[in-house]
């Protein structure tokens, strides 16, 4: 589809909006710099992004007599992106507070956005959480996007079935077969239900002591889960459309909680589609976990793994040790990629 051509007048005045925009921004930028050389900030602290909003966060302090407490703080615009589960340095000040520098990350999540641009979700984290429930109907797909893409960055997905009060005879067959197929391949798979505490104790027990995030798409009952794990917290639940069955987007931003016992948990705002856009190949390939095994032995370095002789992924495929719905899967994400 062509681009629509601009009028010289909307071209005018989307300029004299950018400029705008970047004459406030270089004097927030100013006004920093001469609080910090003129002492009127506090002394340097280490803190944790808890929330962010635009040019603005919400940190958490992490020591001296302030530890616990929480601080909307403006980010210097050396820094680069910070994100929700971010270690940083800052120093407060009256009415925000300044973040100055950010501290190593051991991990950090992204996914592209509409517009194909890949954005930071959360920072540091130890496990992903990937959410489904009998309604909205869950695809295989779906889940293989988020488990490549926690595969790609080293973090330790767990598949969580929630809303298991909603199985009945005609999905519970056909559900407990998906699930069963992702633990052959060695995935954890939980269990849970917030209206009858079915199988909140081992989640609880999962989460202790780890950073872990919340994906999956809207209505799987995330916010309803962090409001049964964490008593007082009280995140607003969206109920599913009629006329869609999907759920609807009552998260708006990643937000940092802290479990009573230890651990934290991220709830990051309610997805339909993870897009991979931003992989190549050969992390697509790894991100099958059982397809690792086998990479690296086909017959030709080029192996396109459909039709040549000697592939070992198509040996394997034959053999029973990889799954003609995951091979379907990984053909498909391929073929989105290639698109792209």
């Amino acid at each position: 589809m062509a681009k629509r051509k601009l009028t010289r007048r909307q071209s005018w005045r989307i300029e004299k909006i950018q400029k705008e925009r970047a004459s406030r921004a270089q004097k927030k930028s100013q006004k920093i710099d001469q609080q910090l050389t003129s002492g009127e900030l506090g002394p340097e602290q280490e803190g944790l992004v808890i929330s962010h909003f635009g040019t603005q966060v919400d940190i958490e302090a992490c020591d001296g007599d302030k530890r616990g407490t929480i601080k909307r703080c403006h980010m210097r615009a050396n820094l680069g992106s910070i994100v929700t589960g971010d270690r940083v340095v800052w120093r407060d000040s009256d009415p925000l507070g300044v973040i100055v520098a950010t501290l190593p990350r051991h991990s950090l999540l992204s996914r592209p956005n509409s517009h194909g641009e890949l954005r930071a979700v959360a920072a540091n984290i130890d496990h992903i959480v990937i959410t489904i429930a009998p309604e909205p109907t869950p695809f295989a797909n779906l889940i293989d996007r988020y488990l490549v893409a926690a595969e790609s960055v080293d973090i330790e997905p767990v598949i969580l079935l929630n809303k298991t009060d909603l199985l009945h005879e005609g999905n519970r067959e056909q559900l407990q077969s998906m699930l069963d197929s992702y633990t052959a391949i060695g995935y954890q798979v939980i269990q849970a239900s917030t209206t009858s505490d079915h199988g909140l104790d081992r989640l609880k027990s999962y989460l202790n002591d780890r950073i872990s995030v919340f994906v999956g798409q809207s209505g799987v009952g995330k916010s309803s889960l962090i409001n049964s794990l964490l008593p007082g917290v009280d995140i607003r639940v969206g109920a599913l459309s009629e006329a869609t069955a999907k759920g609807t987007h009552t998260t708006t931003t990643a937000r940092l909680y802290h479990f009573p016992d230890g651990g934290d948990l991220i709830d990051s705002p309610g997805i339909r589609e993870f897009g991979l856009w931003h992989i190549d190949k050969q992390t697509l390939l790894e991100g099958f976990v059982e397809f690792r095994p086998h990479l690296g032995h086909c017959r030709f370095r080029d192996c396109h793994h459909e039709q040549e002789p000697g592939c070992a992924l198509r040996e394997a495929l034959e053999q029973g040790k990889i799954s003609q719905r995951r091979m379907d899967s990984y053909r498909h994400i391929l073929t989105s990629l290639d698109e792209v």
